[in-house]
């Protein structure tokens, strides 16, 4: 009897264990997203962006054999007891350009998770929940919807998301 799989789909989390001195400024990152969202621009780069980037992508690249690059980056703002409707961030027409990875990164989170969309063949409508924590990391195939609970009663939460194609 042999076995081939066809497909799999992983999800990598963990938390951002950066060296000692070299620490993600979550004050900066916050502020870069609160600017980005109140001037409608992008979010402009900074050296603790790409210190967050160059660790993901180094370490799932190291780990899992997995080489990617970035394809946009943005962070939001979650209010208190929000939850946001079914999100994705692919494009059915054109899925050649759409990223296969997104990556959501808790800047500043309390009493936060993500709950993830899946089918397993048949079985349809599956979902897995993992809390966000400050400073941890939660990334997945594009092709998931997701949707974030912030359960914190009184205070906004701070995510950062990077979406990657897999080269």
């Amino acid at each position: 009897m042999q076995k081939k799989v066809l497909t799999e789909q992983a999800l990598y989390f963990g938390d951002v264990s950066m060296p000692k001195g070299f620490e993600i400024n979550k004050e900066l990152l916050k502020s870069n997203i609160l600017e980005s969202i109140l001037t409608n621009q992008s979010l402009k780069f900074s050296k603790t962006w790409d210190m967050l980037d160059t660790y993901v992508k180094d370490h799932i690249g190291l780990k899992h054999g997995i080489k990617l690059i970035n394809k946009e980056s943005w962070g939001n703002v979650y209010e208190q007891k929000e939850i946001t409707p079914p999100l994705s961030h692919i494009n059915q027409v054109n899925l050649q350009n759409s990223p296969d990875f997104i990556l959501l990164y808790g800047v500043e989170v309390k009493n936060c998770k993500v709950v993830i969309m899946y089918d397993d063949n048949r079985r349809k409508g599956n979902t897995w929940e993992i809390p966000l924590k400050n400073n941890h990391f939660i990334m997945f195939p594009s092709t998931n919807l997701y949707y974030i609970v912030n359960e914190n009663t009184y205070d906004f939460n701070c995510i950062q998301t990077i979406t990657y194609e897999y080269v």
